[in-house]
């Protein structure tokens, strides 16, 4: 390995010397969860061949018509960020997706000073097609008494994170994270077993021409997210003046990543389909770590109505709408949901804007 590359381990510890009296916790935690996504990383490569010898039950009562190679991973994945991290004394209580309630590290473990929320898998209806997948972690402080650990520790504002990050298996595996003073994204060297850092001081741009969401659900879309997507649609000839380009990986790392790396804006928006569900990303393993990474990185994260990193969670698997990426869009788009009445109307009625009969030719 050339000198000039960092190792994950090397730039967590310049990390603690810079901040006297630091214990060495936190440093050896990040190391842990790495250790622990290099392991998944090798179960997701594996595909069909993951787990396959062995009976694996649906995680947190997933469907049983839920595809067999999804419930597997799912269940090695879990199982992974919890065996490797509950063990090492930094943690007193995790929180996954896979889990109904949150799971305080055993009595027979000495617990730590921090908490850790993920999502094991993020996108895994991708894995029968193989396409990106990710683990997306956020680590809090757990208070400072010794009772026992409460689901109600979890329930903080996005603010409150000491450390966030997300790993992307693709074509590299990808580690990115913040500990509040920047985003670094690293990469898996397999032949030393180890992350580098290859993406120092990584930076939204704040102004983007690519946006990615599920036009699928339009129709459910409020009228400042269908105001703003037909305004990039119409593209030069249209209020922006300028062609726009639409993506949609349906894996939140990895378009997360796209938009560090080339901008952009990413929407899950709040939509029409259930008034009890607000939201589909979940708020303390997705939306919020994601958002405190994204606004290191110079970007902005909004739920359309409300700073994402400063909702108040009421429940540990609440779900939230999701908008995230290049600052000047994201602040356009709230803009939009400040004055919903705004702009054009959208009639698809047969006869309306849209018509069975062309334009007369010239």
């Amino acid at each position: 390995m050339p000198n000039r590359l960092t190792t994950l381990t090397r730039y967590t510890i310049e990390e603690e010397h810079r901040h006297p009296g630091s214990s060495g916790e936190f440093s050896a935690l990040v190391n842990v969860v790495a250790t622990a996504t290099k392991m998944i990383a090798n179960q997701v490569t594996r595909g069909a061949i993951a787990g396959a010898l062995d009976t694996v039950s649906s995680p947190a009562g997933l469907p049983e018509d839920v595809a067999p190679l999804r419930r597997r991973l799912d269940a090695i994945t879990n199982t992974i960020m919890l065996t490797e991290t509950q063990w090492t004394g930094y943690l007193s209580a995790l929180l996954s997706e896979e889990m109904s309630g949150i799971h305080p590290v055993p009595v027979t473990h000495r617990r730590g000073k921090y908490l850790l929320a993920f999502d094991p898998l993020d996108g895994s209806s991708n894995i029968d097609v193989n396409l990106p997948v990710g683990t997306i972690f956020s680590v809090l402080r757990a208070h400072e008494d010794a009772r026992e650990p409460a689901p109600g520790d979890f329930l903080r504002p996005g603010v409150e994170q000491v450390c966030a990050g997300f790993t992307l298996y693709g074509p590299a595996t990808m580690l990115v994270l913040t500990t509040g003073s920047g985003v670094d994204g690293f990469t898996l060297d397999r032949e030393i077993g180890a992350f580098v850092l290859t993406h120092p001081r990584m930076r939204v741009p704040e102004d983007t021409s690519g946006f990615a969401i599920n036009a699928a659900n339009e129709r459910f879309w409020e009228r400042p997210v269908r105001r703003y997507v037909h305004e990039c649609l119409d593209g030069v000839e249209g209020p922006r003046g300028r062609d726009f380009n639409m993506r949609w990986v349906a894996s939140l790392v990895a378009d997360t990543f796209h938009i560090l790396t080339r901008g952009g804006v990413y929407l899950y928006p709040h939509d029409t389909r259930s008034p009890i569900c607000h939201g589909r990303v979940a708020l303390l393993y997705g939306a919020n770590p994601i958002a405190f990474i994204i606004e290191q990185a110079g970007g902005c994260a909004t739920t359309g109505d409300q700073r994402v990193l400063e909702v108040r969670p009421d429940r540990v698997h609440q779900r939230v709408p999701l908008i995230f990426g290049s600052r000047n869009e994201v602040e356009r788009i709230e803009r939009y949901h400040r004055a919903p009445e705004e702009g054009p109307n959208f009639d698809t009625s047969l006869f309306g804007t849209r018509s069975l009969f062309r334009p007369a030719q010239r």
